[in-house]
């Protein structure tokens, strides 16, 4: 980082202190270090809705003693004082510890202090330690602990706000200790903290990929300077520096701002923090500095940081020590970005494949990454998804098991032992077919790997069990590898993953299925197979996490929203899932009635009862592959589209939780509310002759039965759509009666309200999604109709904003901290107006997809307009890609031709290579920190490596609930690697676009 040597300045308010000190003639300093200044810059007031966050390491303490600050000597001694701990052996010697936190608060909001003691209410917000209001910019607690309190394990402590309707916001530093190490054998130890506001931009930087991987390089550790009888301990975060870098620090108090000499922070490897202990006496009333970059090889000032001099007030007593958490330095924290590839690791195709990607594969495409610069390889999920053994097996977000890995991705050669080679050399013919089909077969690779996998194990099974390595994984996974292996025993044994049907152990109790765990019984060897399958998936995708940290790179994976119904999670723990309800998505313009994925929706509040212990294991799991991963429809957390068990289509749904309409609503607006006419499907011989046609007798004779009021309403037998799809399901499959079943769903949707609650007796409604759509709606009167539009836009895009910003922040905050992977929104579809916010507040990256603006007003999204905390791109596996997209509708694309590539004249009838490179280089030049493509999309920029066909490039098409899953690169990565020309352009796209 290059900064040019300039002064600081100091804040208008601070002048007045400034000015008092005699001994100093240092003229205000005027900063005018190049940059854009940080969105939320974290040392300066930073101003949210309802409060304002700004640094500690200023105003006042409580005043104890009378001695003042004084300068130190330029060059720091090494001299270090002994270890605290031990240092006395009173371990009942009460320490007084004062926190003070710069916080300006607003009435009605009030802070609190939490941590893993019982002073400190155990981690329990209801037993957290209320801080004393200190002045309008600082609270303060006052904390008794005895030495033997610091000498256990370290005290780990936070804070949180509690705003007046009883809501909590938690500081996101976890870093924050208590321990004998940062007090010594001080009476009284002062701590300014700062805090650490979820969407600082900084935080990113501390996360594991660019912790372990990314920023690595550029670590630059010294030791930490420490004079002797130290009085104040400075601790800062930096976490941008380039190698050789480290923090300076200059002021007042020490060298008079002179830039030739100033004090040099230290960094301890393994430590986030650049600190320095200084021993200052007899000097100013006011301590004023700043932070700097100190080149360590050239031994020069290379800069000041930006903002205002930070100005500590604070009085030196004995056995008093002062800790000073600064926060981050006050740089331009946005200059980092980098670019990265998403593939299905089924799509990946190397020449040692076996009809279907695998973990080894990624190797390959980490070369390739890194010969091209990118930095990030993203894939979907690879759980075990085999149900029924069927191609229907291969969607990868109904994984059977939220924990274990799908079969599919083994190299068998790989667990092979080299005497078993030749089991492998048996099959080459059959794997060298399947690899050359364009698309996977999936039946048929499985078939054949866990045929190979089974003669393995007998080979080799009993062998791999006796080793540490597997121990050790069994040990770690047993939580869920033993469920796991029992339910695929009993789902082959019986015949069908539908734990319902099976006449035994349909119900999951530990005590009854203990016997079958046991090595002595029948069942064992059969259950240990799944054990062997799962150890080997584990070692290879580690392995390959490991060779592609070593090349510089990170992986990326994906956590799908929901689990299959018939799943071991769901066996196994059943009550933390609504199994009445079915998950989905409304319509959209992708799926015009709505998504239907089948899966059981969360219970969200039984899972919140165990501080949501199975999703806390679940990132545990990811976080021993991945550095990074997606929510798969991040929505979720704050509203769930939830289909009841009887339907079939997505547009049967309604959002949960949401507040209903009230009958006195649409009684205040002069609506004659009828229950049956606004609830049940509406249906007459003109709404008939509209859906069907010629069809519409027919329709009445076999589905139909009068109403009474000269109307129609469905038969017993056929008032759900489930029912319907059964009747139709046993009929000849024909095209009309393909689309005389969609007319007798379209009957059973068309209601204006679904209602909330029975037991109410019609006083409580939701909306059916689109109303305006249905002929229910188009044959209201007008007063009707507007007042029903008025409450219905309310409905869906006013009343529940609040709502489900408290039922996020019940869940993410409490997630966000038990893992240290980056995390990324899909935030698409029907977004809240809460959800910016909240995931900008949790420092969460949004997703921003060129083609789906989540502003109404505009067409398209701008690349270069996106957060820096977000990813952006032009396609995503759910749809089609750039060259895809371009020929779906000529009007839109003649729009973006004109209006976002700027280009004059009809647009071109066809995606040519230089459009797509013009799209993929916009995505590469966004101020976002991540810019993500399908690999597609990328061989697309260049006509001699892309495919002929743009439909061939599709991976999945979300309005077909039974689609195949089955795309593969159609190149290996063997001729990507060696297609020079192609990986020479990308890599210069990457470089012009500053990643």
């Amino acid at each position: 980082m290059k900064l040019p040597s300039k002064q600081p300045h100091q804040k208008e308010e601070e002048q007045e202190a400034i000015e008092k000190q005699a001994d100093s003639n240092q003229p205000v300093k005027k900063n005018s270090i190049a940059g854009k200044k940080p969105a939320a810059s974290p040392s300066n007031t930073v101003k949210t809705r309802k409060k304002t966050v700004a640094s500690s390491a200023v105003t006042a303490t409580a005043g104890i003693g009378e001695s003042s600050l004084a300068p130190a000597a330029k060059a720091a001694p090494k001299t270090k004082r002994k270890p605290a701990k031990g240092a006395s052996p009173n371990l009942n010697r009460v320490m007084q510890i004062t926190l003070q936190l710069r916080f300006h608060t607003e009435y009605g909001q009030s802070l609190y202090v939490t941590g893993n003691h019982p002073l400190l209410g155990n981690n329990d917000p209801a037993q957290a330690v209320p801080m004393q209001y200190f002045d309008k910019e600082q609270w303060q607690a006052v904390l008794q602990l005895s030495e033997a309190d610091l000498a256990g394990e370290p005290i780990r402590y936070r804070y949180l706000l509690k705003e007046k309707d009883g809501s909590t916001e938690y500081d996101f530093s976890n870093d924050k200790v208590l321990n004998l190490a940062n007090t010594g054998n001080a009476a009284l130890t002062v701590i300014y903290d700062f805090w650490n506001y979820g969407g600082y931009y900084e935080n990113a930087f501390y996360t594991e990929p660019f912790q372990e991987v990314l920023l690595k390089p550029n670590e630059t550790n010294i030791p930490v300077a420490q004079q002797e009888g130290f009085t104040h301990w400075f601790r800062i975060k930096a976490p941008l520096l380039a190698k050789g870098q480290a923090v300076c620090m200059l002021g007042n108090a020490f060298g008079n701002w002179q830039t030739a000499e100033p004090l040099v922070l230290g960094k301890n490897a393994g430590s986030d923090y650049w600190e320095i202990k200084l021993h200052l006496v007899n000097g100013p009333e006011a301590l004023v500095y700043k932070y700097g970059i100190y080149d360590v090889a050239e031994k020069s000032f290379v800069g000041y940081e930006q903002g205002n001099n930070r100005v500590l007030y604070d009085i030196v007593a004995p056995g008093k020590q002062t800790i000073v958490n600064d926060g981050y330095i006050q740089l331009p924290a946005n200059t980092w970005r980098g670019a990265g590839v998403a593939i299905p690791v089924f799509s990946l195709r190397s020449n040692a494949s076996m009809g279907c990607g695998e973990f080894t594969d990624l190797n390959l495409l980490v070369d390739w990454a890194k010969k091209t610069g990118l930095k990030l390889v993203q894939i979907l999920p690879i759980n075990d998804t085999r149900a029924t053994g069927a191609w229907t097996d291969s969607y990868p977000y109904a994984a059977i098991s939220a924990f274990a890995l799908h079969p599919i991705y083994l190299n068998i050669g790989q667990v092979a032992a080299k005497a078993n080679q030749s089991l492998v050399t048996a099959v080459q013919a059959e794997a060298t077919r399947l690899n050359q089909l364009p698309l996977m077969d999936y039946e048929a690779v499985l078939k054949l790997k866990l045929g190979l996998l089974k003669q393995l194990y007998e080979l080799q099974g009993e062998k791999t069990f006796t080793t540490k390595a597997y121990q050790v994984f069994f040990n770690q996974n047993s939580h869920w590898l033993q469920p796991y292996a029992v339910f695929s025993y009993l789902r082959d044994t019986y015949g069908t993953p539908d734990y319902n049907q099976w006449p035994e152990y349909n119900v999951y109790k530990e005590a009854a299925i203990a016997p079958l765990l046991s090595s002595s019984s029948a069942a064992y060897n059969s259950i240990a197979f799944y054990y062997f399958i799962q150890y080997h998936l584990h070692t290879q995708l580690q392995a390959a996490t490991a060779y592609a940290h070593a090349s510089g790179i990170i992986l990326k994976g994906d956590i799908a929203i929901g689990i299959f119904r018939n799943s071991v999670d769901a066996w196994q723990q059943p009550e933390l899932y609504h199994m009445e309800m079915q998950a989905g998505a409304p319509p959209d313009d992708f799926a015009i009635k709505g998504q239907n994925w089948g899966f059981p929706t969360y219970n969200w509040e039984r899972m919140k009862a165990d501080g949501f212990n199975w999703w806390q294991r679940r990132f545990e799991q990811m976080s021993y592959y991945f550095d990074a991963f997606r929510i798969d429809h991040i929505l979720g957390f704050f509203r769930i589209w939830s289909i009841p068990l009887h339907a079939v289509e997505g547009i049967m749904g309604r959002f949960v939780p949401a507040l209903p309409v009230h009958i006195r609503e649409l009684h205040e607006h002069g609506i004659n509310f009828d229950y049956k006419r606004y609830t049940q499907p509406y249906i007459t011989d003109a709404v008939l002759a509209e859906i069907f046609g010629n069809d519409a007798e027919g329709v009445k004779q076999q589905f139909l039965q009068s109403d009474g009021a000269g109307g129609y309403a469905l038969k017993p037998a056929f008032t759900t759509q489930k029912q319907v799809a059964a009747w139709f399901a046993q009929q000849i499959p024909h095209e009309a009666n393909d689309r005389i079943q969609q007319g007798v769903f379209d009957l059973i949707s068309n209601v204006i309200f679904f209602e909330a609650d029975p037991e109410q007796q019609g006083l409580t409604f939701h909306f059916r999604f689109n109303i305006t759509a249905t002929t229910s709606y188009k044959y209201l009167d007008p007063h009707a109709r507007y007042w029903l539009n008025e409450l219905y836009i309310d409905y869906f895009f006013r009343r529940q904003d609040a709502h489900w910003k408290t039922e996020a922040m019940q869940k993410l905050p409490l997630l966000k901290t038990v893992t240290n992977m980056l995390i990324c929104g899909e935030d698409l579809g029907l977004v809240p107006r809460c959800v910016p916010s909240v995931m900008k507040d949790l420092g969460l990256l949004s997703l921003e997809v060129q083609r789906m603006p989540k502003d109404p007003a505009q067409s398209f999204a701008r690349p270069n307009a996106a957060p820096y905390l977000s990813v952006v791109t032009p396609s995503t596996h759910d749809m089609s890609t750039i060259r895809g997209w371009w020929e779906e509708d000529a009007a839109r694309t003649q729009q973006f031709y004109n209006q976002e590539l700027y280009q004059w004249g009809q647009a071109p009838a066809t995606c040519d290579a230089w459009i797509n490179r013009e799209i993929v280089q916009q995505h590469l030049s966004s101020p976002a920190m991540w810019s993500i493509f399908q690999l597609q999309d990328l061989m697309g920029s260049d006509e001699q490596i892309r495919v002929a066909n743009p439909d061939d490039e599709r991976i999945n098409v979300p309005a077909n609930p039974h689609h195949y899953w089955r795309y593969r690169m159609h190149l290996t990565l063997e001729q990507l690697l060696e297609s020079d020309n192609f990986n020479n352009m990308l890599q210069q796209m990457i470089k012009a676009g500053g990643r």
